[in-house]
């Protein structure tokens, strides 16, 4: 029940306030007279009009439209580009780069697990904080700017590895380090989709939201592979078979990751992540792709351990109040 306890209370104070956490990215370097021109056509954002040492968020896609990676590109300079991935995705990252990498004279790899330092911040605070949430990039390998959803503020600094950690951030008075427990429940909270959970090779890059695109995807650029798919859903409005829900369950126990999510007769999705439930004014929350035909509002049922329990389709993202 401490666990609980201390969970809920620092959960609480990072939402209000802003945190960091220390995390791991797979880092992929690409080098080469060729490696923007190549990264060019397979990645769905402009690279090579980026400035030196700036990054952007982007997909990398299969033929067929669907997601390989999502991934941060960093460009150093004309030849040297650095992309970073969810941690246990380099390798995929790789394999995916390396198979179109014909005649080219780009060199790709390999993969090193770098300690980040996640620093998030509520939209909010943005203005008061000013350049305080903006680190130094003296010594970075990687990062910059996060990707998400309104209400999703921050920045990922890649460690120099060997280096001493720099002075914990002060995002605000009272701030500081947050536990991965925390920093998944800000990540489920705020649909933020993770590899290997929301995002496999069978997601369609718009399930995860208009966010996730105009983040990612330019749609003035010349092409890239996959870009097919993802022109046309656009042009039709977005609407995709299985959009990513956020799913709130008021009192019950956590949906199980892998469960089904059951409308009426009918299995209309599954949980790929979960959190718990902390007190009723922070519910177990569970994230997933789940049929169009199951609108916001709409109550379904979610397996748990034990059995099932109910649980309401939710807009993200879901901000505690406060004690009741």
């Amino acid at each position: 029940m401490s666990d609980t306890v201390d969970l809920l209370a620092e959960y609480d104070r990072f939402e209000q306030e802003g945190g960091w956490c220390t995390i791991e990215r797979d880092v992929v370097s690409v080098d080469g007279p060729d490696a923007g021109r190549y990264l060019q056509g397979q990645l769905s954002q402009e690279v090579v009009a980026l400035a030196d040492g700036s990054s952007t968020w982007s997909l990398l896609l299969q033929p067929t439209g669907k997601v390989d990676a999502w991934l941060r590109v960093r460009r150093l300079d004309d030849e040297t580009y650095l992309l970073d991935v969810d941690s246990g995705f380099g390798e995929v990252l790789v394999a995916r780069l390396q198979r179109f990498l014909l005649r080219t004279k780009a060199s790709i790899g390999p993969v090193e697990t770098v300690p980040f330092l996640a620093a998030r911040v509520p939209a909010t605070l943005v203005t008061a904080l000013g350049e305080q949430i903006t680190p130094r990039y003296d010594e970075v390998l990687a990062g910059g700017p996060i990707a998400g959803p309104p209400g999703v503020v921050g920045w990922d600094r890649a460690l120099r590895p060997g280096a001493p950690p720099p002075a914990e951030p002060q995002l605000r008075p009272g701030t500081g380090e947050m536990t991965t427990a925390a920093y998944e429940r800000y990540r489920i909270a705020h649909a933020v989709p993770a590899m290997g959970a929301e995002l496999t090779p069978e997601t369609i890059p718009a399930e995860a939201g208009q966010w996730l695109l105009d983040a990612s995807v330019s749609f003035t650029k010349g092409c890239y592979t996959g870009q097919e798919l993802v022109a046309r859903i656009d042009s039709r409005g977005g609407n995709v078979p299985r959009p990513i829900r956020l799913l709130r369950v008021d009192g019950g126990p956590m949906p199980m990751v892998g469960g089904e999510v059951r409308s009426g007769d009918s299995v209309v999705g599954h949980v790929t992540s979960a959190a718990p439930w902390l007190a009723p004014h922070q519910p177990a929350l569970a994230l997933g792709p789940v049929a169009r035909s199951v609108e916001l509002g709409a109550t379904v049922e979610v397996q748990t351990e034990t059995g099932a329990t109910v649980a309401t389709v939710v807009e993200p993202p879901f901000v505690g109040h406060g004690p009741d």
